[in-house]
């Protein structure tokens, strides 16, 4: 075994479980770009992807079920989208900051409009309906309780909309997160995550926080001369 096979299957045991260290390091990465991401830093971004990138090797890649989980299609899948999805915020809010101070916040915080929401929670029903759907054709190597298919599904699209929404700068995006929390929770404990399970419980909490944070500034400020998120022409 060489260093990176090492470094790649490093692992600990906690309550009897083997943890992989790239699932608690995946995690802090994760809760250190929420952090930005209220913020408004637009370091949130990047350090977000790296995150991304190790969770997927934790719920996808293959010799992890050696420490005792199973394959998670939507929770490995919704990790390819936030990258995707964060080099879109990422490139969004440095587009926003050019030409402002150095400590300027990256976006002003609004509501989605009703048309922006109406599409945003259409686009998570369907998407829901058709990933579970996708997920039962492509198999997962195991069998899994009916309810798998249906929390991943929705796991996997409410995550998309809320990264999308927190590029855009709409105040909704927390409460997308606190409705993803709500259901990854019990299934990653369920499933023996325990550590992501526990950095997603932090995270429900913080997404709290979060929000009132937003709605605040959303209010105070209201539809200022700072960037809502939308994208502005060259």
């Amino acid at each position: 075994m060489n260093v990176f096979e090492r470094l790649y299957d490093a692992s600990i045991t906690i309550g009897g479980h083997g943890i992989t260290w790239r699932e608690i390091v995946g995690n802090l990465f994760g809760l250190a770009s929420a952090i930005g991401g209220m913020r408004r830093k637009v370091w949130a971004w990047p350090i977000g992807i790296i995150g991304n990138a190790l969770l997927f090797t934790v719920f996808f890649a293959l010799g992890f079920t050696a420490h005792g989980g199973q394959v998670m299609f939507g929770q490995a899948g919704r990790q390819v989208f936030f990258i995707l999805t964060s080099l879109y915020g990422w490139m969004l809010w440095h587009r926003n900051r050019r030409g402002r101070a150095d400590d300027a916040p990256a976006v002003q915080p609004r509501w989605a409009t009703m048309t922006e929401r109406a599409g945003y929670i259409g686009f998570w029903i369907v998407g829901v309906l058709v990933c579970q759907w996708l997920f039962r054709v492509i198999g997962v190597g195991w069998n899994p309780p009916d309810f798998y298919y249906w929390a991943d599904a929705w796991i996997f699209v409410g995550s998309i909309v809320a990264t999308f929404a927190m590029a855009r700068g709409w105040v909704d995006f927390w409460l997308a997160w606190l409705a993803v929390d709500l259901v990854g929770v019990p299934e990653l404990i369920h499933f023996q995550y325990y550590p992501s399970a526990a950095l997603y419980a932090i995270y429900a909490a913080f997404v709290v926080w979060g929000f009132f944070v937003w709605l605040r500034i959303s209010r105070a400020k209201g539809r200022t001369t700072e960037p809502t998120g939308q994208v502005v022409p060259s």
